[in-house]
């Protein structure tokens, strides 16, 4: 069937389709229907279904004779060592771990907070969590300490599992210290923390909540799955709110395990067996949904990564991990493969792996340039597709669906809206705009299963953070547009659209022309005040390795690219060349940070970022324009 086909099959009967879909996983008791309203909007899919999340990952592969396939690939070119984990093994591992943590008292509902680096444990953490029906939280290995304690205090878990450090190119990061230091910050007290130690950095294990990972393991009964309800929480997942204080966003059990299932095949075109590679953490929503668990649901291998695309040892590395781990499909950011461009933009390291093996390459956590598309579809020769979701609804809104039908590629768009996302572009007023008018993308609710269903402990901050602006949709937060054809546009994030002189402006749209000045590796525009205009848009670009030409020169001519394509009335004066740009760690520009230095404002250090050093650079480097705010 195509997509069409399948789009309004989901959208005429949403009941039927997503019935289909829950046959995809195994159920303790099946679900008599699949959606719930009577507390809309706070919906409820499979909500009367009893489940369990780990037996889905891992006992039924055990059980269908599959237990000597590879689930984990470990591959660690910081520490030059890699392993592999059957799912027999993590069968084992989880259970035992589960058992232990049930025989400290833990049961279903209570939380569990974890705390560590890219390595097998972290997985085993998670699906043993889903073991008990435990409510996982993980947290970036590394998160400073008070960050740390605004989630044990919102989250209140009893314990947390943790890796003695995480390890970077350039230094060992000791988490234990961290931890301690959060806990004697927060107000609420974890009873237990257990440790995984890592030769690079052992923990002292002193206090008396501490414990061992292996000692704590030593001589208990593994645990079986607990029965789960559909609509129980899987994990809590915190992302950045406007407010400062992170929002808490919770993954029903049933939808996820459900939407994850459906993805593998439908969206990524792979079989049981295959080879999944998303390079990401297991701190942000693509490491828990496509490094966790939708590859594990679906009977896949999944790689787990502890590298960086540059400099562990060289820009070569991903081309290496697809070449000796037979990867079908990598899934990345757009920011990975901007940095493997700018060290190697004439792509001389692709011509050193046998890549025939990689069957495509998905993009998603920043807008895909067509830059950086076209350059990667040129040295990959695979499609390169980029897709559109959010932390909140945990799986693709809009993609090009391999499994059902390769569309054709248009180059800015994440193709058509997947099913169960009914996706409509609206004035600030809530009106319909026309194809080709820029506006904020809703989605008309219900949401389909998988996506958040409330914000922990905080329903009145998800409604208002989400569902009042436009009632009856979900505000994604984002500006763009759809085209004749249906295909959606991102441009940029609502804020990120500009008044200038009453001209309503895509900052998305002048990085993709600035993008494509061939000495441009990434850029970044952002809004600053004017007296005269409203607001100004202000460019910095980094530039490939190698570029020799006067600075001066190039801004010269991204200047008069941007006013050549969007006219005069962009008012793209302000321009200039950085080293690098601020991101978090999962390699977002942070680029309302950067407006605040610019407009002067107040703004607080991002938990996420990535080298807070950057940001002086910036600084600098407004000053360096001229503009008067700075």
């Amino acid at each position: 069937m195509t997509y069409a086909g399948i789009y309004s099959q989901s959208k005429e009967n949403p009941e039927k389709f997503w019935m289909g879909a829950a046959k995809g996983i195994d159920w303790i008791k099946a679900p008599t229907k699949a959606l719930s309203d009577d507390r809309a909007p706070f919906y409820e899919w499979y909500a009367d279904g009893v489940v369990n999340g780990c037996y889905n990952a891992v006992d039924r592969h055990v059980e269908a004779g599959n237990g000597d396939r590879t689930a984990i690939i470990y591959d660690s070119p910081i520490t030059e060592s890699q392993s592999k984990v059957s799912y027999a093994e993590l069968q084992d591992k989880t259970a035992m771990l589960a058992g232990a943590l049930a025989a400290r008292g833990l049961v279903k509902g209570d939380r569990v907070i974890i705390y560590m680096p890219m390595i097998p444990e972290a997985l085993v953490a998670m699906l043993a969590c889903a073991r008990l029906g435990l409510i996982h939280s993980v947290v970036f290995g590394g998160f400073a300490a008070n960050e740390l304690a605004t989630r044990i205090n919102d989250c209140t878990p009893k314990a947390i599992l943790a890796a003695s450090c995480g390890i970077e190119p350039s230094r060992v990061i000791e988490y234990k210290p961290l931890i301690d230091a959060a806990i004697e910050l927060a107000d609420h007290k974890p009873e237990l923390t257990v440790v995984y130690q890592r030769e690079q950095a052992v923990a002292d294990l002193s206090m008396a909540r501490d414990q061992d990972w292996n000692e704590f393991q030593a001589g208990v009964e593994p645990a079986a799955c607990v029965p789960v309800n559909g609509s129980d929480p899987a994990y809590i997942l915190y992302t950045s709110g406007t407010t400062g204080a992170p929002k808490g966003v919770v993954r029903p059990t049933a939808g996820h395990l459900v939407a994850m299932n459906w993805t593998m095949k439908n969206v990524y075109n792979v079989d049981p067996g295959d080879v999944f590679w998303a390079a990401s953490d297991v701190g942000w929503v693509v490491g828990h949904s496509y490094i966790c668990y939708a590859p594990l649901i679906h009977g896949n291998t999944t790689v787990m990564f502890e590298g960086k695309p540059i400099g562990t040892p060289d820009a070569g590395t991903f081309w290496r991990v697809i070449e000796e781990h037979n990867v079908k499909v990598l899934f990345t950011a757009p920011t990975a493969f901007r940095a493997i461009k700018r060290v190697d933009p004439k792509g001389e390291f692709f011509a050193k792996y046998d890549l025939s093996c990689l069957d495509s390459l998905f993009l998603a956590g920043e807008r895909a340039d067509p830059d950086t598309i076209e350059w990667a579809q040129k040295h990959l020769g695979v499609p390169v597709i980029d897709h559109w979701w959010q932390t909140e609804t945990g799986y693709a809104i809009a993609a090009n669906p391999m499994g059902i039908e390769q569309m054709p590629v248009k180059l800015g768009s994440p193709a058509m809206p997947m099913p169960g996302y009914d996706v409509q572009i609206l004035s600030d007023e809530g009106h319909p705009l026309p194809a080709g008018e820029l506006g904020a993308i809703v989605i008309k609710l219900p949401l389909p299963p998988g996506t958040l269903s409330t914000l922990w402990n905080a329903d009145e901050r998800y409604q208002s953070s989400y569902l009042d602006a436009f009632p009856g949709y979900y505000e994604t937060g984002d500006a763009g547009m759809v085209d004749e054809d249906g295909y959606l546009y991102i441009m940029a994030r609502t804020d990120d659209v500009i008044n200038v002189a009453g001209h309503r402006l895509s900052t998305g749209q002048m990085e993709e022309i600035l993008a494509s000045h061939p000495d441009v590796a990434e850029c970044a525009v952002i809004g600053v005040a004017d007296a005269l205009k409203g607001q100004l848009p202000m460019g910095f670009v980094c530039l490939n390795s190698g570029v020799d030409r006067p600075e001066e020169e190039i801004i010269t001519e991204c200047v008069g690219l941007v006013r050549s394509k969007i006219g005069a009335v962009a008012a793209f004066k302000l321009a200039t060349v950085v080293d690098r740009l601020p991101k978090t760690r999962s390699g977002k520009v942070l680029r309302g940070i950067m407006a605040k230095i610019a407009d002067g404002t107040d703004w607080k250090m991002p938990a996420t970022i990535d080298d807070p050093a950057i940001l002086d650079e910036i600084k600098t480097a407004v000053q360096k324009l001229g503009y008067a705010k700075s």
